[in-house]
């Protein structure tokens, strides 16, 4: 009789324990991962649609991350202006305030404060946020401005801001001290002045004349270099009337000159006496304009040459070099002339393009929506904080010149009229308005990433995903399937001729 063997039935009663076995296993990784499948090929139809919710949900993290990373600046950007605004505004207060007690640097406490301040200014402008600075424009691996000792008082050969107000007060003075123009005696009974130099930048420029003098003709700026005069020859000045000459300052700003006639001899400020005839009565008017206008040049006109220097080196980057004295001499210079990095400080050292500074930095905070919230320290309102504290700094005055009062209470009025901000000027808080705007728009689209994260999970949970509860009963029903099958095959693998028999 012929016996068979017993191992292909041995691996037929093996084979579907081991499927059972595989399938186990499969539950158990659904149940621990949650998921239907490893691969995208197990998912099935819906795998070409798992990979696009997949990448949504991935742009909306690298998103959410972006605008983390941008929201930490903007914070910290918000904290910085804030900061300088106040400052502005520390000093503004202490410049209406303050009055001229200099020592012997010829400047006052107010003024020592103001370094400081400026010092502090600067700093916050050179703030980093990890390997960024936040106010250099694209150039985020530099800092935005230069210290405070080399803006003031320079860096070696290169001039800072305490050389060049030096420089541009000697050619708006002059030598002889009247602002640049020429008051020569009367001739008869006509009063002139006029500038010294046609097209020249410096000193004082006439503006209009205007006379409430009997019989008296006032001729208004003409000819080149522009002069103006006054002719009294036709009658005598009645007591109390007067001429006024206007004039345009460095800064642009206006001041002006009024003299009135006196019977009183010798005739107080801002005075002439009436003379016995036409040519007396003008050479008292030109004696008395000469003093008016030297006063005015010592005072207001000494004040508005300081801001037109800080106008000047504050404007200058590294694409627009500042505008200096074309000298030495000053005094009798005539022209300006180009500075460059060599031989002048360059207060901003970042970025410096022509586009908008918000323009500088973007984060993409949507699928189609990107904020700026880039920043230059040279942008207008930073620009003029830094310039007005800056000149405060920087300005030095004698405290044995009769017009030194006048020159500082001129300048602390220019100085708090600039730091409150000028009418259609930007302003700190116009930064401030849109840095907040970029933050309000990433708070939103935050809130819009939360809600279509929860669809898109929800979606793909529904491709993916298995029922926990589901998986849980088929691992338990194949258990016991496994456990069942596992005992009968025991038994019949047990089985051998002795037994059968």
């Amino acid at each position: 009789m012929t016996i068979s063997g017993i191992g292909s039935r041995s691996a037929l009663l093996v084979q579907p324990l081991l499927d059972m076995r595989r399938q186990l296993d499969e539950l158990q990784r659904q149940l621990g991962t949650g998921k239907k499948s490893n691969t995208y090929a197990g998912i099935g139809l819906d795998r070409g649609l798992t990979v696009t919710l997949n990448n949504q949900l991935a742009a909306l993290d690298s998103q959410d991350s972006a605008m983390q990373t941008a929201g930490v600046r903007m914070s910290t950007a918000q904290t910085a202006l804030q900061q300088i605004a106040a400052v502005g505004g520390q000093t503004k207060a202490a410049a209406l305030q303050s009055r001229f007690i200099a020592d012997g640097t010829g400047q006052t406490q107010d003024q020592r404060t103001a370094y400081s301040q400026l010092d502090i200014v600067l700093g916050l402008l050179n703030t980093q946020v990890g390997d960024r600075y936040l106010f250099s424009g694209r150039a985020v691996d530099q800092p935005a401005v230069e210290s405070t000792d080399h803006i003031v008082n320079g860096n070696g050969v290169q001039a800072g801001l305490k050389q060049i107000i030096s420089e541009r007060q000697q050619a708006d003075i002059g030598a002889d001290g009247l602002g640049r123009l020429v008051i020569p005696a009367a001739a008869g009974g006509v009063v002139s002045v006029s500038e010294d130099v046609a097209g020249s930048p410096f000193g004082l420029k006439l503006a209009a004349i205007s006379s409430s003098i009997t019989g008296a003709v006032a001729n208004a700026p003409a000819g080149a270099p522009p002069s103006m005069s006054i002719d009294l020859s036709a009658a005598a000045p009645n007591r109390g009337e007067s001429v006024t000459f206007a004039f345009t300052l460095p800064d642009g700003t206006s001041s002006s000159v009024t003299l009135t006639a006196t019977d009183a001899a010798p005739p107080g400020p801002n005075q002439f006496t009436i003379g016995a005839t036409p040519a007396i009565t003008a050479n008292n008017l030109q004696s008395a304009l000469s003093g008016a206008v030297a006063s005015l040049v010592g005072g207001p006109m000494a004040a508005a040459s300081a801001m037109a220097a800080a106008d000047s080196f504050f404007a200058a980057d590294a694409n627009n070099p500042p505008m200096r004295v074309d000298g030495p001499p000053f005094d009798t210079a005539t022209a300006l002339v180009a500075g460059t990095g060599s031989n002048t400080v360059i207060w901003y050292s970042g970025e410096a393009g022509s586009d908008p500074a918000r323009a500088t930095a973007n984060v993409r905070i949507d699928s189609s929506i990107s904020v700026s919230y880039g920043m230059r320290a040279n942008e207008d309102a930073l620009r003029q904080a830094v310039e007005n504290i800056a000149v405060f700094a920087a300005t030095r005055f004698s405290a044995s010149d009769p017009n030194a009062p006048d020159a500082y209470g001129a300048l602390t009025q220019k100085i708090a009229a600039n730091l409150d901000g000028q009418p259609g000027l930007q302003k700190i808080s116009d930064i401030e308005s849109d840095i907040a705007s970029a933050q309000v728009a990433m708070q939103d689209a935050s809130q819009r990433h939360q809600l279509m994260r929860s669809s898109l999970s929800d979606l793909l949970q529904s491709i993916q995903g298995v029922p926990q509860e589901e998986v849980g009963a088929q691992i338990l029903t194949l258990q016991t399937s496994l456990q069942a099958s596992l005992q009968t095959t025991a038994l019949l693998l047990q089985t051998s001729l002795v037994n059968y028999l």
